[in-house]
């Protein structure tokens, strides 16, 4: 049986950008790897062929040997993302009427080790936010006073941004496109984030912890000082919205400068606070609002990692005698762990405080 409507390649991906922008909310970027996936596959039937294949009889062969063809220069994630990508497009002309079924939905990817998110520990979280403040001067030579001055400014806005990514678990492209008016501190008795550009388009607000909201309002003055034009609340140097890849540079130094042992990065600082409130018994799914998860699926991996972090604390420690986990020993009472001087709050509670405390 021939589906009741001819379509070109041309045509059909074009209307299939506009359903992926336009009905599906997708990002720009988000867009574009659909549809690079997409026109690989058009040429490697091209290339086959001598010329492009009725999309009316595309079959799971075509898409089989696109898949094949891969092996040996693509990684298994890489192909998964490929078949996703053509199955999606595919589903897509089922429901215009161009294919009577989808030829990639019984097709499996390959089998992909799925890695564990990487975690900063209570004590390396601490150093990496609080870097900006507590590190002395970084550069290998002398700044004019003018110079001297933009730093300190920077420095204000690094911490904000550092306890503002660990204390909410936001996503980094999300710190960056927050507005002034993004922060609400007077409707809920407590300072609120709202999300409006996270993943999928989809908002959410988000509380700010104490840490963090201390750290905005040292903040602002200076985003005044540095000349910023426009809402954003996160600016550069100039006076511009901070981007992604600025804030990852970002982070990179302060790891350095911090003596921070592991390889952060921002989206590390957001498992690290997804990790820290499930040890301290945060519900799994306020954990998931909180992140914007659509899944829970997703959010559980959490659980994971924390069962993996207690069992490296504990073979560390292990046999008992004479070793500590965390400043304490192990057969110390939960309630003797470390603490900061005038601070009578463990380490543990005192990452926990960071996202929640008002």
């Amino acid at each position: 049986m021939v589906p009741a409507l001819v379509m070109d390649w041309d045509a059909a991906i074009a209307a299939f950008e506009r359903y992926l922008t336009s009905e599906r909310a997708y990002s720009p970027l988000t867009t574009e790897v659909y549809l690079r996936d997409v026109r690989a596959l058009r040429d490697h039937l091209r290339e086959k062929r001598g010329g492009d294949a009725p999309l009316g009889r595309l079959s799971a062969l075509d898409v089989r040997g696109q898949l094949a063809a891969l092996f040996g220069d693509n990684g298994a994630a890489t192909i998964g993302r490929k078949l996703s990508s053509v199955r999606a497009f595919c589903r897509f002309l089922v429901k215009r009427g161009v294919l009577e079924g989808n030829p990639a939905a019984a097709i499996r990817g390959p089998k992909r080790k799925r890695g564990l998110p990487r975690a900063l520990d209570v004590d390396d979280a601490f150093r990496l936010v609080e870097a900006p403040a507590a590190t002395a001067r970084t550069s290998h030579r002398a700044l004019s006073a003018g110079e001297d001055a933009r730093h300190t400014l920077l420095r204000l806005r690094d911490v904000a941004l550092l306890e503002l990514l660990y204390g909410t678990g936001l996503r980094v492209s999300e710190a960056c496109g927050l507005d002034l008016g993004d922060i609400d501190r007077g409707r809920f008795g407590v300072p609120m984030l709202l999300v409006r550009r996270g993943k999928g388009n989809k908002s959410r607000q988000v509380p700010i912890g104490g840490a963090a909201d201390r750290a905005l309002v040292a903040y602002l003055p200076a985003r005044t000082e540095l000349a910023a034009t426009g809402s954003a609340l996160f600016v550069n140097a100039a006076g511009r919205r901070l981007t992604s890849r600025s804030v990852q540079r970002m982070v990179k130094r302060w790891t350095m400068a911090g003596g921070v042992a592991a390889d952060a990065t921002p989206h590390s600082l957001r498992h690290s606070f997804a990790t820290h409130l499930l040890d301290e018994g945060v519900d799994l799914r306020a954990i998931q609002e909180l992140l914007g998860h659509a899944s829970l699926g997703s959010t559980q991996i959490y659980t994971k990692v924390s069962l993996d972090h207690l069992m490296k604390v504990y073979d560390a420690a292990h046999p008992r005698a004479g070793k500590v986990v965390g400043g304490r020993p192990l057969d110390a009472p939960p309630g003797a762990g470390r603490a900061e001087p005038d601070d009578p709050l463990t380490t543990g509670d005192r990452a926990a405080r960071r996202a929640i405390d008002p």
